[in-house]
């Protein structure tokens, strides 16, 4: 374990570990940020009114140009607040706080000043809006109106309304940012009004006489400008145009590298290709040796067929899952690889995905509770069928642990348990990496004990290898959707439908497009990780698994800097290099 120097006899140092756990010199800093940031939003947004209950809701739309302006001074004050942190007093876990909190409040800046930009561009549709920002304003304090001007200012707003809505009709179209924004500003200010009505409509005679008519005149034709502009909207994409339907939106080079950047990962796309290359063609090695132990020779996709036929019979999923579970728990359990909260095996749940969840999610996920991918009624013969091939119990059997114990659902009952304040800090490639991790450790740890187990579980790991090549190529402005369906029905043997749910859930899952590459390089990191403090002896798997997931969802550059007690400064960048492109 990594020693640190404490002051005091052995009792102090004890405490003081025990803190570290939980804590940091920041971590108060932390929490005071993020309740300062959920404050002003909360504040400078309208009430959806919940009138059955005490407790109140808040409508979620875009910032006012007030509320934009209040987030970035709390921004810039705590980043005054870090400037003048002795930052060489810190212990590693209170630099490494510093360093991951400047990192969050300077992109939410950047965000806050892309956002402002958007406006700017968009006011010229809503030059009303500051008007109904004005009435929202006097409804916080609950400021007395005067109904009758209420109603002739609402009027007044409708005609310049219907003038911007007979100009944008005009307007062929409109760059997709602004036309969402525009949409997203007006829907915001009718969300506004709305709160502001009902603070006064009927409690306030005059208000009441009055406001009403004008009123749901503005609302519906603030609600019909929103779609007409979100419908003005020009999608500016270098995607290629293909049969398969799926609609996204390449991001480009510069912008892969800038996300890379973000995420700590010092790589260009074009080299993290190259690692998923090298990487699957390990995988084939892997493969060959496999199909050639079940008889058939090099043919390894004969034998990937042989695995997905032995799907188990109809409504037997679960009880499959049980099984796969406790082999997975037991094999850990057998060589002490990290300690398991009793509690965790006790409370995790299960339930059955939807037919239409499946169409993006065509293999089950996890989380607090696993969700099993299984065909229904509802669905076409050929579709049952591949759903059924492609969660067998061989595929299944590398990836129930990385769902349930210990993955994801480890990961959220640790990370609510342990520095809880650092959610906002959380990547894919801790969330995805640590679960994918355990999927090669156990490989490489003999979980998989029969050739059929062995292609089992090389198909996520060559999975993940696509998942780099594809989506990387695909925000390149290389590759087609269609061309990435192909690449994994035919390099990795995905049921097309399978495939297709992948490439969808991909681009147009709301996922981010760092998201599907983040699996197999947070894995890597962890790998080599693990090579630096298990493989020389300085931790034992427990001890090493055991700080790692105390450490919650942060960048494994940073988990790494925390286990070596590396020498930090205030200005951190990422630079480590984990990936040794000669190594396989």
């Amino acid at each position: 374990m990594v020693i640190h120097a404490f002051t005091g006899n052995a009792q102090t140092a004890t405490v003081a570990g025990s803190l570290y756990e939980q804590t940091s010199e920041i971590g108060g800093t932390i929490v005071r940020y993020g309740q300062d940031i959920n404050a002003i939003k909360d504040f400078y947004s309208p009430y959806n009114v919940n009138e059955h209950a005490e407790g109140q809701y808040k409508q979620n739309v875009i910032n006012s140009p007030e509320q934009r302006k209040r987030l970035i001074e709390v921004d810039s004050d705590y980043l005054k607040q870090l400037d003048q942190t002795n930052f060489t007093a810190l212990s590693i876990y209170g630099k490494v706080d510093y360093i991951l909190l400047k990192k969050r409040i300077n992109f939410d800046l950047k965000d806050l000043k892309k956002e402002d930009e958007l406006y700017s561009q968009a006011a010229q549709y809503v030059s009303f809006a500051d008007e109904i920002y004005l009435l929202e304003q006097k409804r916080r304090r609950g400021t007395f109106v005067d109904g009758q001007k209420v109603a002739s200012d609402l009027n007044r707003i409708l005609k310049d309304l219907e003038i911007h809505i007979a100009a944008l009709k005009k307007i062929p179209a409109l760059d997709m940012p602004v036309a969402k924004t525009t949409h997203d500003a007006l829907f915001g200010l009718k969300g506004r009004l709305r709160d502001f009505y009902g603070f006064y409509n009927k409690y306030d005679p005059s208000f009441t006489w009055w406001v009403p008519e004008p009123y749901k005149a503005l609302d519906d034709e603030l609600g019909r400008f929103g779609e007409l502009a979100i419908a003005k909207g020009r999608i500016n994409t270098t995607q290629k145009s293909d049969s398969s339907g799926i609609k996204g939106v390449p991001i480009g080079r510069q912008e892969l590298i800038s996300q890379l950047q973000a995420e700590m990962i010092p790589y260009t796309p074009e080299e993290l290709i190259k690692l998923a290359n090298i990487e699957f063609a390990w995988c084939d090695k892997e493969m060959l040796k496999a199909s050639q132990e079940m008889g058939l020779g090099n043919d390894w996709k004969k034998a990937l067929e042989r695995v997905k036929n032995s799907y188990v019979p109809i409504g037997h999923q679960p009880e499959l899952i049980v099984k796969l579970y406790n082999d997975a728990v037991g094999f850990i359990k057998e060589r002490d690889l990290i300690t398991i909260p009793p509690l965790a095996e006790e409370t995790w749940g299960m339930v059955m995905m939807s037919p239409e969840r499946q169409l993006i999610n065509p293999f089950f996920t996890g989380g607090k509770e696993i969700s099993i991918s299984y065909p229904t009624n509802t669905m076409q013969l050929d579709d049952r069928l591949m759903s059924m091939r492609g969660n067998n119990p061989y595929f299944s059997r590398g990836t129930v642990q990385h769902e349930l114990i210990p993955g994801h659902n480890l990961q959220y009952f640790m990370n609510s348990r342990y520095k809880a304040y650092r959610q906002d800090f959380s990547t894919p490639f801790a969330g995805e990496g640590w679960p994918l991790y355990w999927e090669m450790l156990l490989y490489d740890q003999g979980f998989a004990k029969t050739p059929e187990e062995r292609i089992g579980m090389l198909f996520w790991r060559m999975h993940r290898c696509a998942r780099i090549i594809f989506s990387l190529n695909y925000h390149l402005g290389n590759w087609t959707p269609q061309q990435c369906i192909n690449f994994l029905v035919n390099r990795v043997g995905h049921e097309k439908a399978n495939a297709e749910g992948e490439v969808r859930r991909s681009f147009e899952g709301g996922y981010s497009p760092l998201y599907q590459v983040a699996y197999l390089l947070g894995g890597l990191q962890l790998m080599e990780l693990k090579k630096e403090l298990v493989d020389s002896g300085k931790m034992t798997y427990k001890q090493f698994h055991d700080a790692a997931v105390k450490e919650n969802l942060i960048p494994v550059e940073m988990l790494r800097a925390t286990l070596t007690n590396q020498a930090l400064t205030k200005d951190f960048t990422t630079s480590w290099r984990f990936y040794d492109f000669g190594s396989k």
